[in-house]
């Protein structure tokens, strides 16, 4: 089962700041800084297990693997060379993004653990080939993979947050509106706080 809400973040020191204000699931998504990568998920998936909080490792499944972390996400580019059946061995669970049909049938083959759609709203973190999805498009997702949990990634606030809920998904992801909030440690809180009411 996964929390309702989790944020994104792209170092150790993110993850460290934001576990004591409620973040029960992280993922770090590092696309910098390949030399300090090991050292980056080592030190966070120490930081998670100590706070009894999960680690989800973006993209480098072979170091997350090697690590021992609890979950890897994969984008539909990454599933070209990951050794699924190697992680699925070892435990680890699995997360994949997707953005259209084709990628939600493939995503379903491989039987992950949550299935991310995104994104929800038009997001500044990154330039996207994909427009963005709307609510509907959750109520849709959902409809389609059952009992499996649906994450709502992009743009989303904590605003924004009630109807992301209501239109079906299981789990909020989010990145911009903790990171670059004036005050990250209390608008964790916040979202951890909607996430448990």
């Amino acid at each position: 089962m996964l929390p309702r809400v989790y944020p994104i973040v792209e170092s150790a020191a993110w993850v460290a700041r934001l576990l004591p204000c409620g973040a029960r699931l992280i993922q770090l998504r590092i696309k910098e800084r390949p030399e300090t990568l090991r050292a980056e998920i080592r030190a966070a998936r120490t930081l998670c297990a100590g706070a009894g909080a999960q680690l989800v490792v973006n993209d480098y499944w072979q170091v997350a693997l090697e690590e021992g972390c609890d979950f890897v996400h994969l984008g539909q580019g990454d599933l070209d060379t990951a050794d699924v059946p190697a992680l699925r061995r070892a435990g680890v669970r699995l997360g994949l993004s997707t953005h259209d049909e084709a990628e939600l049938e493939r995503a379903l083959t491989l039987e992950p653990d949550y299935l991310a759609l995104g994104p929800i709203y038009p997001t500044v973190l990154k330039a996207m080939a994909f427009a963005p999805q709307g609510l509907a498009r959750i109520g849709q997702w959902k409809r389609r993979i059952g009992l499996r949990p649906l994450v709502a990634i992009g743009g989303l606030t904590l605003e924004r947050l009630p109807g992301v809920f209501a239109a079906g998904a299981d789990c909020a992801a989010v990145v911009t509106d903790i990171v670059r909030n004036a005050d990250p440690e209390a608008r964790m809180r916040a979202w951890a706080a909607a996430g448990a009411s």
